[in-house]
């Protein structure tokens, strides 16, 4: 557990700031820990400073080397934590890089700011990863340029500041070079974050997912335990590499030699997973660290799910593997699969291991995998890899989903998640991802605004159980997303053709007229008593050579996008000759999905799948059509064109933060409030909405700080449609285009805006900037912890919109903070 600051340290009374202790990656992959330095670690800096060379203290004193003090040396440990703040990130128990600020005294949002690497840690992007970290915790706390001089022969530092995507200054050529790096946010210096943090994520994770070796520890010869099972399962899995069964009583296990303990196997193995009482767990992580382990697997009960106690130990489990250049799964979860031909990985003690396929799968519930694993080998949908993350104190959904996201093997993603642990990462990283692979994710919190409106706002498909989410992963994964919302429908019985169309129209599907030149085709192909209208009922009689006819004529019919076939096998025989013809028809046009339901039909799924050709098949046809349901909404999401956050003319952020740094935590007056949405472009008139006589509904904006997702921007019409039906629409900051856009059509009230409810409508596009507008606000000033705009007066096209009233609320942010 951390340490606050001892009673000595220099303050402003700033407290030690633990949100600022970060896992990290460096470019290499290689995993460690950045956190605030701490007074206890003034010996420890003392042994970082004796370690570096004169080439590296020359760069750091800009000239000759003169050797410091201990003492001196150890009072760069006290910092207040605001004015002056150092990071460091460690190796081990030991400092890897240390990076330290201190503001400008006569210029407030300036600060100086100076890197040192340890020498054998040079060449591995440490630097690149303190400065990412700095700018962050310098910006949260006010700073907005931080200054540096360099050394011109000093390359390496120099290329980390011109490569950050910050604004970068720098003052004339010389032997000194003095950068001026403004650290507000620009979409370069993100996105080049970015790709260092997904290139880092994925070396990170090979030891795990595709390991060469692999250790037990916890390995036991009772075919009844969980270490007996990871050894068997990864022989039976028919992993290509070393299996290291470790148990200090036994000699052989599963017929594979064990080993007493990870310090006498033969070579460090690249992942071990751990399978011991929860009391021995961080002696044998510590042991793995020592003997070189890259990744670790904690299947081991008993920590953050028992309590406080439990939970600090696996944080601090967390920690160490971090500071020790390791991953870690867990803990409490089920193990690792990785069905790809490059791993074959059965590393979990499952008794059902998955059939190899398209999908991948992170779980954060470990028993929870076993029914998973065990319902997906029943349905015949196969995996390309399962990872049970547990209590995911380090690797995380986020990680997983940066390596599937390359994985050629992988077409579907598949999430079950119960807390986020970085949501606005979690938006960035689904955003680049679902538009190519589509992300199917269930999340306990069914009312939850801010998941909801972060996976919508994301692309990710949001389904309501797991039988759901299994259901549309069946179609995502053999059948391509419809191209519109028409469907087809094609039954052997009314009934359950009815029961279709009832949840066609439920899932946002249409089941339209056929043209009439399909319907001349049914005619001469069907039996007379056929009805050709849509559904098409086949009646009892048809025969396989009825079902290919009609589902080829519906298939070409330029006004469907997808068909799903019904059959009731009481009411005819030799299903498997219908199933045929299903396929074939499928084969025929791979541009639009087949599904179907074979009501009472039981092994079916074999008899629809044919090599790589899979048509879905669902015991009710309700599920059918909620599965196409969701996948057409994403294919309409997929192929609406990309939101950009604009930039905004008219705003003066900088006269924003002045008045934010003269303010104090609370509400803030009026005329402020009125004064910093004016540096957003935002007019506050102060005026009774009753006095004014322009005509349009009144509404409302608000933003709330939510303590996991950040920022949440509401809007609805204010009186019944917020207060009873609850028709408020929320979305995550920060907002693009199409979000906004989409956010203010989203309202069941939303044709009283644009005019399909009669009259002219509302200014749309006055409303949506409105919004750009306060997401703008909110992200540039993280101070703001809660804002209302109410009543709006949405006026009519042209007229824009009138905000009568304003309120704002700061946050106490003396304690630094930030959102990332």
């Amino acid at each position: 557990m951390t340490t606050p600051p001892h009673s000595e340290d220099p303050a402003p009374g700033d407290t030690y700031p633990e949100d600022l202790e970060r896992p990290g990656l460096v470019r290499t992959g290689r995993s460690t820990f950045v956190r605030p330095i701490r007074p206890e670690d003034a010996d420890r800096l003392v042994s970082f400073v004796g370690g570096l060379s004169r080439a590296t203290l020359a760069y750091r004193s800009l000239g000759p080397v003169v050797r410091a003090r201990d003492d001196v040396i150890r009072r760069g440990a006290h910092v207040d934590y605001l004015n002056e703040l150092a990071l460091v990130a460690l190796a081990g128990d030991e400092i890897a890089g240390l990076v330290r600020y201190v503001r400008d005294p006569e210029e407030p949002e300036h600060a100086e700011v100076t890197f040192t690497i340890r020498d054998d840690h040079q060449s591995e992007g440490f630097g690149r990863l303190l400065l990412e970290h700095i700018a962050a915790a310098a910006r949260a706390r006010g700073i907005r340029v931080l200054e540096a001089d360099v050394l011109a022969d000093n390359t390496r530092m120099i290329n980390v500041f011109l490569s950050s995507g910050y604004r970068i200054e720098t003052g004339p050529p010389g032997q000194i070079i003095h950068f001026e790096i403004a650290i507000d946010p620009q979409a370069q210096a993100v996105a080049r974050a970015e790709r260092r943090e997904h290139t880092a994520v994925r070396r990170s994770l090979r030891p795990l997912l595709e390991p060469r070796s692999v250790a037990v520890i916890g390995a036991n010869r009772d075919p009844l335990t969980i270490g007996h099972e990871i050894v068997a399962n990864l022989l039976r899995g028919g992993f290509g590499g070393s299996v290291f069964p470790v148990n200090p009583h036994a000699e052989q296990i599963a017929g594979v030699r064990a080993y007493a303990s990870v310090r006498d196997l033969p070579e460090p193995p690249d992942l071990a997973l751990v399978a011991v009482r929860a009391g021995a767990v961080p002696d044998v992580v510590r042991e793995c660290a020592d003997a070189g382990v890259k990744a670790v697997v904690v299947v081991s009960t008993g920590f953050g799910e028992t309590g406080v106690d439990g939970r600090a130990t696996e944080l601090e489990l967390s920690r160490f593997a971090r500071a020790s250049g390791m991953r870690l799964v867990g803990p409490n979860c089920m193990g690792v699969v990785n069905t790809t031909p490059a791993a074959r990985l059965a590393a979990t003690f499952s008794p059902a291991l998955p059939m190899p396929g398209r999908v991948a799968m992170s779980s954060q519930s470990g028993p929870l995998g076993l029914a998973v694993l065990d319902f997906a080998k029943r349905l015949r949908l196969g995996f390309s890899g399962f990872v049970s993350v547990g209590h995911a104190v380090d690797v995380s959904t986020n990680d997983l989903l940066q390596w599937w996201e390359e994985d050629p093997g992988t077409s579907v993603i598949l999430l079950h998640v119960e807390t986020f642990g970085n949501p606005r990462r979690f938006a960035r990283v689904a955003r680049r991802i679902a538009p190519r692979k589509p992300i199917v994710a269930v999340h306990p919190g069914h009312a939850d605004s801010a998941v909801s409106s972060l996976f919508a706002q994301s692309g990710v498909i949001r389904t309501r159980g797991l039988q759901e989410l299994f259901d549309v992963a069946l179609l995502l994964a053999h059948q391509p997303p419809p191209p519109g919302n028409r469907v087809a429908v094609i039954t052997n019985a009314g009934g359950p053709a009815a029961l279709t169309v009832g949840a066609c129209a439920a899932s946002g599907l249409r089941v339209p007229a056929l043209a009439e030149r399909t319907r001349r085709t049914l005619r001469t192909a069907l039996a007379p008593r056929a009805d050709v209208a849509n559904p098409v009922d086949l009646t009892p009689t048809a025969t396989a050579a009825h079902y290919r006819q009609a589902l080829d004529a519906v298939l070409a019919d330029d006004d469907i996008d997808a068909a799903v076939v019904l059959f009731m096998p009481p009411l005819a025989d030799k299903p498997d000759e219908v199933a045929s013809a299903i396929l074939d028809a499928a084969a025929a046009r791979p541009d639009k999905p087949v599904l179907a339901s074979f009501l009472g039909g039981a092994g079916v799924a074999d008899l629809l799948h044919r090599g790589d050709l899979v048509v879905p098949t669902y015991t009710f046809p309700e599920a059918a059509a909620v599965s196409l349901g969701h996948a057409a909404a994403y294919q309409t999401w997929r192929s609406t064109p990309a939101g950009v956050i604009p930039d905004l003319a008219g705003i003066d952020a900088e006269r924003a933060r002045s008045l934010i740094a003269a303010g104090a935590p609370g509400p803030v007056p009026a005329a402020v409030a009125a004064e910093l949405l004016d540096s957003y472009g935002i007019a506050v008139r102060g005026t009774d909405p009753h006095t004014d006589p322009r005509p349009g509904p009144d509404a409302f904006l608000s933003v709330r700080a939510d303590p996991v997702f950040g920022p949440v921007v509401a809007f609805g019409l204010t009186g019944d449609y917020a207060d009873l039906m609850a028709d408020v629409a929320h979305r995550v900051t920060p907002l693009s285009d199409r979000d906004a856009r989409e956010m203010v059509r989203s309202l069941w009230a939303a044709p009283l805006l644009d005019g399909r409810a009669g009259g002219p409508g509302v200014d749309l596009a006055a409303l949506e900037e409105t919004v750009l507008r306060i997401s703008a606000m909110v992200e540039d000033l993280p101070e703001i912890e809660a804002l209302d705009l109410r009543p709006v007066r949405l006026l009519p096209p042209g007229d824009g919109v009138a905000v009568a009233h304003a309120t704002v609320r700061l946050a106490d942010n003396t304690k630094g903070g930030g959102r990332s």
